[in-house]
């Protein structure tokens, strides 16, 4: 049972990196999971603290999630519907076979929800599409560099207990 715990929060924490960039999946959720799944393993003794702090972290990154694109895209003269293009724009450019669509999606998707609100404004259109994409860009970062650190702490938890799991 320890092993197949053990996979399954690695998978989970695996996701939690994917979920970093994908909007589909809650990445630092998953990473923290999986962390969590570790702690039920017979091997590895609870801990309280570790478990706490990820998770209030973990609950401060999934709420700046929401509030960083959305503070850029004001913050550059955007509305709602940049946010929303930005969303669409990042799913549509994952599915398509465009080179760095994760990227170009998301301004592309601000851009063309900015023209739907306001189509008369192409400078107001392209400044806000430019806010909610470095807003996307530093929470997507910031979810990716709270998964790896799960992984890492994973990691160090595994190789701390490596004897009694294997």
């Amino acid at each position: 049972m320890d092993i197949l715990l053990l996979i399954l929060g690695f998978a989970c924490i695996i996701m939690g990196l994917l979920g970093s960039f994908l909007p589909v999946l809650p990445g630092p959720s998953m990473s923290w999971i999986g962390l969590a799944l570790l702690y039920f393993t017979n091997a590895v003794p609870a801990n309280y603290w570790i478990l706490g702090i990820t998770l209030v972290i973990t609950i401060i990154v999934s709420v700046l999630d929401y509030v960083i694109p959305a503070k850029g895209t004001k913050k550059f003269g955007g509305s709602s519907y940049g946010i929303w293009g930005t969303n669409i724009g990042l799913v549509i450019g994952i599915i398509a076979p465009v080179p760095f669509g994760f990227l170009i999606g998301p301004f592309v998707g601000a851009l063309i929800g900015e023209l739907i609100f306001d189509y008369k404004d192409h400078n107001r259109a392209l400044k806000a599409a430019t806010g909610s994409f470095v807003g996307f860009l530093a929470s997507t970062f910031m979810k990716f560099l709270i998964c790896v650190l799960f992984l890492g702490l994973y990691g160090s938890i595994v190789w701390h207990y490596k004897s009694e799991l294997f």
